[in-house]
């Protein structure tokens, strides 16, 4: 069965290796007649700072208005993105401080006990790179991705799988290009 699959490189690079992951993944979905749309963070033009909190709205550039819209439209969405210090770049944060708003992703019951997600009924794929191997980073760390996972994703109502990548500090091309395979083998599978 076919799916609208839209993917957002989460790196603020417009030339890193997630972006080259990101794009055979999307060479793998559209192989296999999946819709695809991608953005890259790097890209897009918009304020990641949210100036007053979510006290005071502010206004979407058209950017992030259309990311809202490919996030509407899709059936499952994926991110691909560098875990820096144990978490998402700065710039991705800001995205979704910016983007995933009250009335897109999420809604507060009037109560404010509870909330509905927004998103329900898409599935969310993260792939997440590192230099380090990841097992390592479970380790010493514990679980870095709470915070997409959970915290963002989830909470807006879409079921949410995690895939780790790395380590990638001094990886060779052979490598690299295993990985690429890989990931473009996921993207024929919508995984």
């Amino acid at each position: 069965m076919s799916k609208k699959i839209f993917i957002l490189v989460g790196h603020p690079d417009a030339e890193s290796f997630n972006r080259d992951l990101a794009y055979s993944y999307a060479e793998g979905a559209r192989g296999k007649g999946h819709e695809v749309r991608i953005k890259n963070l790097s890209e897009l033009k918009f304020d990641p700072i949210l100036h007053r909190g979510y006290r005071e709205i502010q206004e979407l550039e058209p950017d992030l208005k259309a990311v809202q819209e490919d996030i509407r439209w899709c059936d499952h969405f994926v991110i691909f993105y560098p875990s820096w210090w144990s978490t998402m770049p700065a710039l991705l944060k800001g995205f979704f401080d910016r983007v995933w708003l009250p009335g897109f992703a999420f809604k507060f019951h009037k109560n404010g006990l509870w909330w509905d997600g927004l998103l329900k009924g898409r599935s969310a794929r993260v792939f997440v790179t590192s230099d380090a191997p990841p097992l390592f980073t479970r380790i010493i760390f514990g679980d870095t991705t709470n915070e997409i996972r959970k915290g963002i994703l989830w909470f807006s109502g879409l079921s949410v799988s995690v895939k780790k990548i790395g380590p990638l500090k001094r990886i060779s091309e052979e490598k690299k290009q295993k990985w690429l395979n890989k990931v473009k083998s996921w993207g024929s599978k919508a995984y």
